[in-house]
């Protein structure tokens, strides 16, 4: 079930935060983004994002309940939670704090989605398709994250 709402949300120094849920959840930021870019005065040139954390991603794609199940079933089957990943070896690693989570598996599907955007502004807006969001994806959580959020353009 996809997340309609971001429980927290705040602005400040490029940084858009979201207090996410569940290990494996979707939170649209367009909305934010738009608030931010009208916040700003930004008129024409690029917003780009950057995830700032190794788990999650950022997707521009079409916010439908059954699409984001797909997606996480997708994500699942290429890296599965309840294989053996030798990250999850936690007592071969050195320096382990004690709440490391076995993880492997999120790091593989954030690499599968990637975790940087580009998304065009024009007219003080979001240059989005019909049906297209910018949407972070949770893939460790539930967690506080971080997007970075930088302009460039007039």
């Amino acid at each position: 079930m996809p997340t309609n709402e971001i429980n927290t949300l705040e602005r400040n120094k490029g940084l858009i935060t979201v207090m996410t849920e569940g290990p494996l959840a979707f939170h649209r930021i367009s909305e934010p983004l738009q608030q931010l870019i009208e916040q700003q005065g930004y008129r024409e040139g690029a917003l780009v994002l950057a995830g700032l954390h190794t788990t999650t991603a950022l997707i521009v794609n079409e916010w439908e309940e059954r699409l984001l199940e797909d997606i996480k079933h997708w994500l699942n089957q290429l890296a599965p939670a309840d294989l053996t990943w030798k990250h999850n070896d936690l007592h071969l690693r050195p320096n382990i704090p004690e709440d490391e989570p076995r993880n492997a598996h999120a790091h593989l599907q954030a690499l599968l989605l990637g975790n940087h955007l580009t998304v065009s502004v024009q007219d003080a807006q979001l240059v989005l398709g019909r049906y297209q969001d910018v949407i972070l994806v949770e893939l460790d959580g539930p967690r506080r994250r971080q997007v970075g959020v930088s302009f460039l353009g007039a």
